[in-house]
């Protein structure tokens, strides 16, 4: 975790002065100004200037310098490839070592393997093989998110020893909150924190002052599961190991907001029938095939809309006025399932829907859609009387209304909890094709009602 310093915003001056320095080689004054702001705003400003300054900016700044930026980007595998390209080869390795491995690890897993592997030559021995190992772990798992550089001690130790230990260690360790305790052979036992060891008396054993009941994840953890320890205990790091509960590494809290935001992307991909949040910095092409198979699968769905509402041609035909109706039966179906199936995709993403809650929640759904949908019906029938003048017409697309909406709220209820029992993301149980399904629905309810009641319409 990059060193804290007093963030502040950067403005144009600044900015403006910033560049005259570096166009004009003034390395002292640059250094002195740029090197004072928050490793935030020094990442906004490389970002924003271009390659020409950024090379400039090479010369001006160490490979352990310009480690401390690259910890602060966020950025994608284009905008990665791109900067490290612009690099020196031994300079981008130098500053790889200098960086947290997690940290690492993020960077290489956006080059092409020809460069990683590379990169990893053209690091220290130890360093290259501490990232080759992270490299190894599924990606999107806890072995992937995790760190090497953490403070462990011996349970057997004592509180002296342990405090030489975190002094010795804590320049390089990316959190010294958390201290972690093994074993002879490694294996996590216990953690304490660094007020345990600062109040702790100097002679006291570390197995006699630690917390032996640790929560920990193992390495082959999905990333999901680890965010939701994160927010379930507000822990600042967690430790992660292997089956044979063997300190592996940890993870900081800095890696899993990234996570969050991340699922967070992904399921709002999802809702919105997208395969992924499109880059705004993206060209047409690449946002039109991102979007394109989804809408191609909806667009058959509609089909599929379309050939039934065909099938009730002859209803149609008789009473023109039933047509009007379709759009605001199938849109506020669609609405109110829409609803119900963001409320349970997030409880289930967020952990309040378990087990237990699940029936419950179909049934409070439920109640939901008879309420809406009766008061929705009631309004459609007194509007569309006093519209049309035919209390029939009126009844059929109130009752129609209420049926949609019922089923709706329930279709976008059940429907992601299915999905979620059997092992799937309930995100992709998205907005559209909840949308086209009640969309079907609703007209077979609708025109079926319409079939039914023809003679007295």
């Amino acid at each position: 975790m990059i060193e804290e310093k007093e963030k502040r915003d950067l403005s144009n001056n600044e900015e403006g002065q910033l560049l005259k320095w570096l166009t004009e080689e003034k390395i002292d004054e640059f250094r002195e100004n740029f090197l004072a702001l928050h490793a935030y705003d020094q990442a906004r400003f490389y970002m924003k200037v271009g390659p020409d300054i950024r090379r400039t900016m090479y010369h001006f700044l160490s490979p352990e310098e310009m480690a401390e930026i690259f910890e602060a980007l966020e950025l994608d595998d284009e905008e990665v490839q791109g900067f490290i390209k612009e690099m020196d080869p031994t300079y981008a390795a130098n500053m790889l070592s200098y960086m947290y491995t997690d940290d690492v690890v993020d960077v290489l897993n956006e080059l092409d393997k020809a460069d990683r592997d590379q990169f990893l030559k053209l690091m220290d021995e130890e360093t290259a093989e501490e990232v080759t190992e992270l490299l190894g772990y599924e990606k999107h798992t806890a072995g992937s998110l995790m760190t090497t550089e953490y403070v462990s001690v011996q349970e057997n130790s004592t509180v002296r020893s342990a405090m030489n230990v975190l002094r010795r260690e804590a320049p390089d360790a990316e959190t010294i909150y958390y201290i972690f305790v093994v074993d002879e052979n490694h294996r996590l036992t216990g953690v304490l924190s660094l007020r345990d060891l600062i109040v702790a008396d100097e002679d006291a054993l570390i197995r006699d002052i630690m917390n032996d009941r640790v929560v920990y994840a193992k390495v082959t953890d999905d990333q999901e599961k680890i965010a939701q320890i994160f927010k379930d205990y507000n822990f600042l790091a967690f430790p992660v190991v292997d089956d044979n509960l063997v300190l592996q590494g940890i993870i900081t809290v800095d890696d899993i907001i990234d996570v969050i935001d991340e699922e967070a992307s992904d399921d709002y991909s999802k809702l919105a029938g997208i395969s992924d949040i499109d880059d705004i910095d993206a060209g047409p092409f690449k946002a039109a095939r991102q979007r394109l198979p989804w809408l191609v699968m909806l667009l058959f769905l509609g089909m599929l809309t379309a050939t039934l509402m065909g099938q009730f041609e002859s209803t149609l035909e008789k009473v023109a006025l039933l047509a009007v109706f379709i759009p605001l039966i199938s849109g506020t179906s669609g609405n109110s399932g829409t609803q119900a199936l963001a409320v349970v995709v997030r409880g289930i993403a967020t952990g309040e829907i378990d087990e237990k809650s699940k029936l419950k929640m179909i049934f409070r759904e439920m109640g939901t859609g008879l309420i809406t949908g009766l008061a929705c019906g009631l309004i459609v029938v007194l509007v569309v009387f006093l519209w049309k003048h035919s209390m029939m017409i009126g009844l059929l697309v109130g009752t129609a209304i209420f049926c949609s909406i019922f089923v709706a709220t329930l279709a976008g209820s059940f429907i992601p909890l299915l999905i979620h029992k059997l092992g799937i993301d309930p995100a992709v149980a998205s907005g559209p094709f909840i949308t086209t399904l009640n969309d079907i629905t609703s007209i077979l309810i609708y025109l079926g009602l319409a079939t039914l009641l023809l003679g007295q319409l």
